[in-house]
């Protein structure tokens, strides 16, 4: 074995951008649930902010998702994920840093979570938190079909990178919503570009693994609504 293990819990948008980057390199790795622990001394003893995931290797641990996958892919052999030009390896940081600021917050914090997490814990939507996240997510979703126009397959000069890893969970989750099933419509390069992410043998095994948990409680998700969602 590699000697690695990922902290976190399965339905995480940033564990399983993790996990993704391990697989495709072909990295050995273990999972450990943190699900039971969210919040609690176990965790916070993990990362002091108590979020998701925590990487461990042979007793180095590390937490914070873009130095995670930095680290994993410069510290394992296997298909390199970073552009060796400077100026293609800022791209892709700079879709790294969209997916933190643009991309994630509207379609995950925002919108998924007030259609798909909220309900499977019995916690009614808040209308006003979509209705305000709909513009964002348009917005964010024309600037990835027009580089996908110039680019081609993938989001950096047409190569698989880490940003295409970066921006895969977000976008599955946001097909699973009504809306973005209505925005993902208008949108053929980048449904296009999903179906071609999600061809590749180490997305496929690892959406296998999580498909059944698809739908099911995320308990710890309960203290988001005084913590994670937004006020309008």
């Amino acid at each position: 074995m590699s000697g690695v293990v990922v902290y976190g819990f399965p339905l995480s948008t940033y564990v399983n951008i993790v996990r993704l980057v391990l697989a495709h390199k072909g990295v050995p790795f273990e999972f450990n649930d943190l699900e039971p622990c969210m919040g609690k001394a176990r965790h916070r003893a993990l990362h002091p902010f108590e979020r998701a995931p925590i990487l461990e290797h042979n007793g180095f641990f590390l937490y914070e998702t873009s130095a995670i996958v930095l680290y994993v892919d410069e510290a394992f052999e296997g298909p390199s994920l970073q552009p060796a030009e400077p100026r293609q390896r800022a791209l892709m940081h700079r879709w790294i840093s969209a997916l933190n600021a643009y991309y994630y917050p509207y379609i995950v914090y925002h919108l998924a979570h007030e259609r798909l997490v909220f309900p499977a814990l019995g916690i009614a939507p808040d209308e006003k938190v979509v209705a305000a996240a709909l513009p964002k997510i348009a917005t964010a979703l024309a600037v990835m079909e027009a580089e996908l126009f110039v680019n081609g397959a993938f989001l950096v000069e047409g190569r698989l990178c880490l940003a295409d890893f970066f921006l895969l969970p977000s976008l599955r989750s946001l097909g699973r919503t009504p809306e973005g099933q209505d925005m993902l419509r208008e949108k053929p390069l980048i449904r296009a570009w999903l179906s071609r992410m999600q061809d590749l043998p180490s997305v496929r095994d690892l959406f296998d693994e999580i498909a059944p948990l698809i739908g099911t409680p995320i308990e710890h998700a309960r203290a988001w609504v005084d913590h994670h969602r937004p006020r309008y």
